[in-house]
C-alpha cells in the first residue's frame, strides 16, 4: 500500500502521497492537440505508464484494442496490442512501440488491481485504502495473459535499441 493509511486515525493521504513526476509537467506544459507522431521529440518514456492517456495519436488507436474483462477478452487484446508493437517497430516508430508497450503493461496493473479489489477500486472516496475482496480468478488469469506479453515487448532487442537512441537523443 505504499505510504496509503489504511485507518481514519493515521495521516490524511494528501500528506503521505509522493510528488507527481515531472512528466506530466512536461506533457501539460504543451498545447493539448500535440500531435507526438509528428513530433517525436517531444515525448518522454517515463516510469512504466506515465503518460500513457496524454499521448496522441496513439492513445486513440491503442485505446479500443484494450480490454481485461476476461480471459478471451485479455487474449483478444494483447495480441491485437502486440501486433500493433510490431507494426509500429517496423515502421521505426519508437513512440509508438513504447505507448503499445504502456497499453500492454496497463492491462497487467489493471487486471491485477480488478482481481485483488472488487470493482477494481483500490482507494474509497476518503482516500483510504480498501479491504481486498476475495480475488476475481477470471481477472488473475488476463493479468497473466497480459504479464506474458508485457515480458515479450518491454525484453525485444530492437525495442530496446529504439528506446536507448530515443533517451540519448530527447532525454
Amino acid at each position: 500500500m505504499r505510504g496509503k493509511p489504511t485507518r481514519p486515525d493515521t495521516a490524511r493521504p494528501s500528506e503521505t502521497r509522493r510528488p507527481k513526476s515531472a512528466i506530466y509537467d512536461h506533457y501539460a506544459s504543451l498545447p493539448p492537440d500535440t500531435d507526438f507522431r509528428a513530433h517525436p521529440e517531444l515525448y518522454r518514456v517515463g516510469r512504466g505508464e506515465q503518460g500513457v492517456l496524454m499521448v496522441e495519436p496513439y492513445k486513440s488507436e491503442l485505446l479500443p484494442l484494450w480490454k481485461f474483462a476476461t480471459p478471451a477478452a485479455a487474449t483478444e487484446s494483447a495480441a491485437a496490442l502486440e501486433e500493433r508493437f510490431a507494426a509500429y517497430l517496423r515502421a521505426g516508430d519508437f513512440v509508438g512501440a513504447d505507448m503499445a508497450r504502456k497499453f500492454i503493461q496497463m492491462g497487467h496493473t489493471r487486471a491485477r488491481r480488478y482481481t485483488n479489489y472488487a470493482g477494481g477500486r483500490k482507494y474509497k472516496s476518503d482516500g483510504f485504502a480498501q479491504d481486498r475482496s476475495e480475488p476475481d480468478a477470471e481477472k488473475a488469469e488476463s493479468a497473466l495473459i497480459f504479464a506474458a506479453a508485457w515480458k515479450r515487448v518491454r525484453e525485444d532487442a530492437e525495442y530496446l535499441a529504439m528506446k536507448r537512441k530515443h533517451q540519448k537523443a530527447y532525454g
